[in-house]
């Protein structure tokens, strides 16, 4: 019997970690999972997969975990946390962990991914899209963490087949950050930050983890940059329009200043400052919301290995709001 291929991914019980688990038993392979003791394993439940549940800080089991592993997906990361250092420790050091336990075992891992952000880059200061080559400028301390990140896996360049993927706004079944827009959207409400139009790229999450897969089996990637992300861009009232159609609803527009956003975040945020979670909005997340333009190109990713956008953004919303319903979030 042929032995078949071993894959480790971290993160996996999260949003995208789950659909990448999801794509990868679907293509064959033996996936192992590392979670922390105390993930919640909804997502993985009744799945053939291996648990490990030794987090990102212990080498012996992050060694155990990667023993003959072929592929290494790092998804886990840290999107909001109270201080600088909460970022760094769970974006850079995680990853400085990964690496090392990953060198142990070289011999047998083709591919060593990980998932970065279009943070990275930071916005589009023009207009124009951000591609691979353009100059990083990350605008918050999440993106300056996720920056070092990349650093430091393509340090290891020489040593490990590391192949880093930039990821834009994400959306999908199981996601529990933008489904807010949804949720509001249901009750016949939506907001409009600002009073510019504002454009975005966005993906939906199995795009996402098919261009994840691509990636990790062509050999065209070594030591590369990847955006992997919808090839069209859109405005807020063209995803506004498309919800309202799928959700058969007219909604109340609320405008909300910048001006409101930034003051909703700092309030936001000296509130968190008594409780044990990190606010979702604060104010670089406020930062981040108020830009013109988060968008960026595919062409190197679509020239290189392959990658397309398949899912349209009405397919896309469909069948989010469609799950969503089923789950009786909204």
């Amino acid at each position: 019997m042929e032995n078949k291929p071993i894959a480790v991914v971290t993160g996996a019980n999260g949003f995208v970690g789950s659909h990448l688990v999801d794509v990868l038993i679907d293509k064959g392979i033996v996936v192992r999972c590392i979670v922390r003791e105390s993930s919640n394993l909804r997502w993985l439940e009744g799945k053939d997969v291996e648990i490990n549940k030794c987090g990102l800080f212990d080498k012996e089991g992050l060694s155990n975990a990667l023993t003959n592993a072929n592929y290494v997906f790092h998804v886990a990361g840290v999107v909001k946390a109270k201080k600088e250092e909460g970022y760094f420790r769970g974006n850079v050091e995680t990853t400085r962990f990964l690496l090392e336990a990953a060198l142990e075992n070289k011999d047998s891992i083709k591919r060593f991914l990980v998932l970065s952000s279009q943070t990275v880059t930071g916005p589009s200061l023009d207009g124009e899209p951000v591609t691979e080559e353009t100059e990083c400028k990350p605008i918050t301390t999440y993106g300056r963490s996720k920056y070092e990140q990349e650093k430091l896996a393509l340090s290891y360049s020489d040593r490990l087949p590391v192949t880093i993927c930039r990821a834009p706004a994400v959306y999908g079944e199981r996601d529990t950050e933008i489904f807010i827009y949804f949720q509001n959207f249901a009750k016949g409400l939506t907001t409009t930050i600002g009073f510019d139009k504002k454009v975005l790229s966005l993906i939906h999450a199995i795009d996402l983890v098919e261009g994840f897969y691509k990636a990790a089996v062509s050999e065209n990637t070594f030591g590369k940059v990847y955006f992997i992300s919808s090839e069209k861009f859109y405005s807020w009232p063209e995803v506004n329009a498309v919800t309202s159609k799928v959700l058969n609803k007219k909604v109340f527009k609320i405008p909300v200043p910048h001006f409101m956003v930034y003051t909703i975040a700092a309030i936001a945020q000296l509130l968190s400052m008594f409780s044990s979670k990190a606010a979702t909005l604060n104010l670089e997340k406020a930062k981040d919301i108020v830009q013109h333009a988060w968008i960026c190109d595919t062409s190197k990713a679509m020239r290189d290995f392959g990658y397309k956008q398949n899912i349209s953004i009405e397919e896309g919303i469909k069948r989010t709001v469609d799950w969503y319903k089923e789950m009786k979030w909204i």
